[in-house]
């Protein structure tokens, strides 16, 4: 064991993990990697069965929870805490994208009443769940895998950049207010990783595509840059790149943006994410 290894496995050794959206994708394979390195962890998911199948895989425990639901979201972190302690680290990981037909306003009021709920109020319900005992035991990690839509914008899906931009705005009202409470929170804001969103099978290997990240590696970064504390997490380096020029020159970023659009529906046919993914990852960086 390296000398890296054995600080994380004393960092997380016996710490209590929830993870929601965690019977798949990123959140099953942060919930595997907390495991590796000694964490309790307990996962929740909308199918209770998938839960329970997942949790198997490291030893945890699986529950059922609609994270939309705020009285289930109180239920599953009281249900975690009675059986394993106070909770130290929250994993919010469940998440919605659904893309729109046309224009920006061409999805429909249910999609864009559902990725509020998912995106946005899922967080603040973990919040208001596992707030309290943290406060009180003056120390605590929220961990938000949100999305470098955030940041940036996700072409062709509207309600998914918007909902994801309101998440980052409720984490940083989060970590401003509760920083003196002795509580952490970081953002993970990656690009596209490999999972049933953009359609890969959940049994995908990191040699899928040399500019796609898999869960699994991502889960890798997670658990390095947490042990820092940080706040923006970024297991893409070019999205620091892109916001600092997105910063300094909005319009010329608004216009690259509305260029990589067409090109990207010129050379696609279409903005469908599992589509749109491909020619994004392939594209010259300097182009976008």
């Amino acid at each position: 064991m390296s000398l890296n290894s054995t600080h994380e496995a004393k960092t997380f050794e016996n710490k209590i993990v929830l993870v929601t959206g965690g019977a798949s994708g990123i959140g099953k394979a942060l919930a595997k990697a907390f495991a590796k390195h000694g964490a309790k962890v307990a996962i929740a998911d909308i199918s209770e069965d998938l839960a329970i199948e997942a949790a198997k895989s490291f030893d945890g425990i699986g529950f059922m929870c609609d994270v939309t639901n705020e009285a289930q979201m109180k239920k599953l972190v009281s249900k975690v805490e009675s059986i394993f302690g106070n909770i130290d680290f929250f994993i919010s990981n469940a998440g919605v994208c659904f893309g729109e037909s046309g224009h920006a306003t061409s999805a429909t009021n249910e999609v864009w009443n559902l990725s509020w709920e998912v995106n946005v109020m899922a967080h603040v319900y973990a919040a208001r769940a596992a707030l309290p005992q943290m406060i009180k035991n003056k120390q605590g990690h929220f961990i938000q895998i949100i999305s470098a839509a955030a940041l940036l914008s996700q072409i062709g899906d509207a309600a998914y950049s918007t909902t994801k931009h309101a998440a980052l705005g409720f984490a940083e009202s989060l970590a401003i207010t509760h920083k003196g409470d002795g509580i952490n929170v970081s953002v993970v804001c990656p690009q596209y990783i490999a999972t049933a969103m953009l359609g890969y099978d959940e049994d995908v290997n990191e040699n899928i595509d040399s500019e796609l990240m898999t869960p699994q590696q991502l889960a890798r970064i997670v658990i390095k840059e947490i042990q820092l504390k940080k706040f923006l997490i970024l297991p893409h380096p070019e999205v620091y790149e892109f916001m600092n020029f997105k910063s300094r020159f909005y319009d010329k970023w608004i216009n690259k943006m509305n260029r990589l659009r067409a090109r990207a529906l010129k050379n696609t046919g279409t903005l469908d994410i599992k589509t749109l993914h491909r020619f994004m990852v392939n594209s010259p960086k300097d182009k976008i």
